[in-house]
C-alpha cells in the first residue's frame, strides 16, 4: 500500500546549520523520549549537545558529529510518522545507517518487490525485523537474492538471527514450503550419551538458540503445530546427511564446528527451489586440534561462485549489549599481542 510522503522537519532559519523544527509537537515527544532519554542517547553516542526549545532541537558540537546527529533524528522522526516506535536499538541503526542510505541505496527490481516499504524490512507474524547495521542490509539484500548465503563475523552480529527471519518470511509469502534449521553439535561426543532422555532430548538443549530465534517471529502455538507436521524442522547436521532439500530454507548455524566432509555433505543437500544460509564465526572453531573448519574451507573454495553471496561481519556490526563489543574487541587485541 502506497504511503503518502512524510512530513519533512525544516531546517531553522535563525540557526541553519545546527537546528531542526519538529511540525508535529506529539511526534516531537517520542522522539526525545521518556526524561529525554533518546536525545541523551544520541549525545552520548556522537558527543553532541542537544537543546529543546518549544519544538526546535539545536544540535551543538563538531561539525561532522552535528551532520550525523541531524541525520539521525531526521531518520528517527520519518519513523515515528510512519507509525513505528524508537527503540534504543533503533537510535544506534539511525547513528550508524544514516536516513540518506536507508532512503536512496540502490535496489533491483526484485528488492523493490521484496521491500516495498524501501527500507529492508522482514516481515513475520510476530514482528518486523530492520537491518540496523550496513552490513545488515547488505546481508538482507543478500538472503534474497541468492539461494547460497553465508554469514561470517563475530557473536552479536544478527547472523543467525536475520537469516531465520527471512527464512519465516519466505515461508509465511509461499516461497518456501518448510523451513530447516541445524548446528552442529559437535559439545555433544561422548557427552551427549549422559544426557537424559530420547535421542531429541538429548540434542534440544543444542539447538535451543533456534527455537529462540523462531519463536521471536511465529506465535509458539503455531511453532509447534509445523514442527509436528514437519514444515519446520530443528535437527543437529548430522541428521542430514542422504536427504535432498527442495523448497526449502536451510539454515546452518555455527558453521565454524562442521568439518570439511560435513560442510560438502550439507551443502551438496540442495534441491530445487531452495535457499540456504551458512552462519558462523571462524574465531570461535571448537573442533578437536588438527581438525580443519569445513566453513573456512568454503569460504575460499565457494568465493565468486555464482548465486553464492558472502557477507563479513565486524565488531562494529554487533548490536547485541555494547558490552559484548568491547569484550570482542579485548579478545582479539590479547589475541594479536600474543603472537
Amino acid at each position: 500500500m502506497a504511503t503518502s510522503a512524510p512530513t519533512q522537519p525544516e531546517v531553522s532559519a535563525g540557526d541553519p546549520e545546527n537546528s531542526l523544527i519538529f511540525p508535529d509537537n506529539r511526534l516531537l515527544i517520542d522522539l526525545c523520549g521518556e526524561f529525554d532519554k533518546n536525545l541523551t542517547h544520541i549525545e552520548s553516542a556522537l558527543g553532541v549537545q542537544i537543546v529543546r526549545r518549544g519544538n526546535e532541537l539545536a544540535v551543538l558540537g563538531k561539525a561532522d558529529a552535528v551532520a550525523r546527529s541531524r541525520e539521525a533524528l531526521q531518520t528517527l522522526y520519518h519513523r515515528l510518522e510512519t507509525g513505528r516506535e524508537v527503540e534504543p536499538g533503533d537510535i544506534d541503526a539511525s547513528i550508524r545507517l544514516g536516513r540518506s542510505e536507508q532512503d536512496t541505496g540502490a535496489r533491483s527490481g526484485d528488492q523493490k518487490e521484496m521491500f516495498p516499504g524501501g527500507d529492508f524490512e522482514i516481515r513475520t507474524r510476530k514482528k518486523t525485523v530492520e537491518p540496523r547495521t550496513v552490513t545488515q542490509r547488505a546481508y538482507v539484500q543478500s538472503l534474497f537474492k541468492n539461494e547460497l548465503v553465508f554469514g561470517l563475523g563475530p557473536a552479536g552480529t544478527g547472523k543467525t538471527y536475520l537469516a531465520v527471519a527471512a527464512g519465516v518470511s519466505m515461508f509465511i509469502e509461499g516461497h518456501v514450503d518448510r523451513i530447516l534449521l541445524s548446528r552442529p553439535a559437535v559439545e555433544a561426543g561422548e557427552r551427549l550419551g549422559f544426557l537424559p532422555g530420547d535421542m531429541k532430548d538429548k540434542v534440544d538443549p543444542y539447538m535451543q538458540p533456534l527455537y529462540d530465534a523462531l519463536n521471536d517471529f511465529l506465535p509458539a502455538k503455531q511453532v509447534a503445530k509445523l514442527i509436528e507436521e514437519k514444515r519446520i524442522e530443528i535437527a543437529p547436521l548430522a541428521f542430514m546427511r542422504g536427504r535432498t532439500l527442495s523448497n526449502s530454507f536451510v539454515v546452518l548455524d555455527e558453521a565454524q564446528n562442521a568439518t570439511t566432509m560435513q560442510m560438502k555433505m550439507f551443502l551438496t543437500r540442495m534441491g530445487e527451489g531452495s535457499h540456504m544460509a551458512i552462519t558462523g564465526d571462524t574465531s570461535q572453531i571448537d573442533l578437536p586440534r588438527g581438525v580443519p573448519s569445513g566453513l573456512v574451507e568454503a569460504e575460499k573454495v565457494l568465493k565468486g561462485v555464482k548465486g553464492v553471496g558472502m557477507t563479513h561481519f565486524k565488531v562494529e556490526d554487533v548490536v547485541r549489549h555494547p558490552m559484548v563489543a568491547r569484550i570482542i574487541k579485548a579478545y582479539d587485541k590479547h589475541t594479536k599481542s600474543d603472537r
